[in-house]
């Protein structure tokens, strides 16, 4: 195979091996997330929060108790919040600060895939496999979005991922591995499977302890290792850095806030998020089917092949074949234990499938090996079924250029209500033509090597250049198109509330509540929304508060001409795009408000 003469021809020489896997390494993670990474606004809504949190504890040196807009956040652990106030405190209080820890994070996990394949690709562990698996993770729209934010869900799937890496790392390691420090390596990929599985508590809570260690449990009864495994396990170093790490900050917040904190973060965000809907996200028990179905295309026509050779179904042949080949029943395991348990959740999010991204790249990289290895099918149907997924993987590929040509009649109203020039820059940035430029290419390369037989099994190579692509020439310049018509004008009224806003002054958002605003002005925010408007709490809240005479007040445009104001009512200070920052007197805003009711 062309492969083969490609690894034989660099054998001799691996610092050539070692120097190309570092340039695609940078490569991959460049592009996928430092490219641009600061030279777009923070997103509205739950990026900000974070963002803002963490500028609070820079600036007011309390690194126990996190704060948004002068009221505790106890939604998430304080991981998240520490990381971006360092990243604060070294590169400055800015986009690329809030979100460098994010992409680092994501990173580490694309190395740790590359590792772990290099090393225990079965059935032959091959340096492509690593380069294949990595590129697979690193490409991923999922991973890169939530990589490229500064939000908590990032840091909970990289502690998962590599807390589960570093246990097979340890669990496929030889008893004889090299000492380190007192330590075997064995070990110490033991303690890793520790300290991160605590990181990750620290990051989003008990979650980041359950999942890990039930997906642990089910392989180890799986493969009948779980007695063995439990007597190599270094459990005092274990529970010990699982004790330093995690525990002490949830002491000293329990004991600074008390019931209150206990109730909010245990209580709503943990156990009711799992047993009912909470902020109105409910889903059919098929959810993270479709999720997963779409977050890993166009790699998802393979799944059904990819977790057929696993042959998960054959016990005996696994719990007979050597540790380090089981890397594929484990990625198998640790998907489906997250898939079950989300799916009882009564809350669903897409970010909750997160962690299970690294292991199904892990599978779909193992079907790639062994098709590149040329080994032999464990189905007679095998090669039809494989033309099957070739073809469908085409289809994708086709049906990505056909929404990138037109894709500017996907528009949706409410994005043209929220940026009116959103579809004409599109369109006159060309951008679309050449997203679907480079999705019409990977289909004519694709139709190439499924033409010649011989080289299907390098179908994979078409499908990352087509993201590589994509994401380099069509996804970071539209995105900087899509923020300057939806959050830099926000941005801009921002800035000017810092200049006109006089002390004692409060400043109101009327409408649907853009945290970003917070972050921007560096100022608290009174919202007022729709349903405040209808229950009379508007009227009295402009009423009761304590403020000058006059406040800022911005808001969308749609809201303010509801409220029938005069020009003589109130003063313009700016308007930008769709939102108007306006002076008023708070008396003027009840009167009008007392109207409405």
């Amino acid at each position: 195979m062309f492969e083969n003469r490609i690894i034989d021809a660099w054998k001799k020489d691996k610092k050539t091996l070692w120097l190309f896997s570092v340039l695609w390494l940078f490569l991959i993670s460049f592009i996928a997330f430092f490219s641009k990474l600061g030279s777009i606004g923070l997103l509205d809504k739950t990026e900000p929060m974070f963002a803002e949190a963490a500028r609070q504890m820079v600036i007011t040196g309390d690194w126990i108790t996190p704060y948004w807009n002068q009221e505790v956040r106890f939604d998430k652990p304080p991981l998240t919040y520490w990381l971006i106030g360092l990243s604060f405190k070294i590169f400055g209080i800015n986009e690329w600060g809030a979100r460098i820890p994010s992409a680092l994070a994501a990173i580490l996990v694309i190395v740790l895939v590359f590792y772990t394949l290099k090393n225990f690709a079965y059935p032959k562990s091959s340096w492509l496999a690593a380069w294949i698996g990595s590129g697979i993770i690193a490409l991923n729209p999922f991973w890169i979005a939530w990589g490229r934010t500064s939000v908590s869900d990032i840091f909970l799937s990289s502690s998962i991922s590599i807390s589960l890496f570093s246990f097979f790392l340890g669990y496929a390691q030889s008893e004889n591995s090299p000492v380190f420090l007192g330590l075997s390596t064995k070990k110490w990929w033991y303690l890793g499977y520790w300290v991160f599985m605590s990181l990750g508590i620290l990051a989003k809570g008990p979650v980041a302890l359950v999942l890990p260690g039930i997906i642990v449990v089910v392989f180890l009864i799986y493969v009948k290792q779980l007695v063995q495994v439990i007597k190599e396990i270094p459990w005092v170093y274990g529970l010990l850095s699982f004790m330093i790490i995690s525990i002490p900050w949830f002491i000293m917040i329990t004991t600074a806030h008390g019931q209150e904190y206990i109730n909010t973060f245990f209580g709503l965000h943990n156990i009711q998020r799992f047993t009912t809907v909470v902020s109105r996200h409910p889903g059919p028990w098929y959810y993270y089917i479709v999720v997963i179905t779409v977050g890993l295309l166009p790699w998802s026509a393979y799944l059904p092949l990819a977790l057929t050779e696993l042959k998960f179904w054959k016990r005996y042949e696994v719990v007979h074949s050597s540790r380090s080949s089981q890397l594929g029943i484990f990625c198998l395991c640790w998907v489906s234990v997250i898939f079950l348990f989300f799916s009882a959740s009564a809350t669903k999010l897409i970010s909750y499938i997160l962690p299970s991204i690294p292991a199904l790249a892990v599978i779909v990289t193992l079907f790639w090996n062994k098709r590149i290895n040329n080994n032999k099918p464990c189905l007679r149907i095998w090669p039809f079924v494989f033309l099957i997924s070739c073809i469908a993987n085409i289809g994708i590929l086709s049906g990505f250029a056909l929404a990138s040509f037109y894709s500017h009649h996907l528009i949706s109203n409410h994005s043209i209500a929220m940026a009116p020039e959103l579809e004409k820059l599109l369109l006159e940035s060309h951008l679309l033509i050449r997203g679907g430029i480079i999705w019409s290419f990977a289909v004519l390369f694709s139709l190439f090597l499924i033409w010649m037989r011989n080289y299907r099994s390098w179908l994979w190579v078409a499908n990352l250049l087509g993201f590589l692509g994509f994401f380099s020439w069509v996804c970071l310049p539209a995105a900087q198109i899509i923020d300057s018509q939806r959050h830099l004008p926000l941005r801009e009224i921002s800035n000017l509330i810092k200049i006109e806003k006089e002390p004692n002054e409060r400043v109101v958002f009327l409408g649907f509540m853009r945290p970003s605003l917070v972050f921007y002005t560096q100022n608290v925010v009174d919202s007022i929304t729709e349903s405040d408007i209808e229950n009379g709490f508007a009227a009295k809240y402009f009423e009761q508060i304590n403020s000058q005479e006059s406040i800022l007040i911005v808001s969308e445009k749609k809201y303010l001409d509801k409220l029938d104001l005069k020009k003589s009512e109130y003063t313009l200070i700016q308007q930008e795009s769709i939102y108007k920052l306006i002076r008023i007197r708070k008396q003027t805003m009840a009167n009008k408000f007392n109207q409405t009711l």
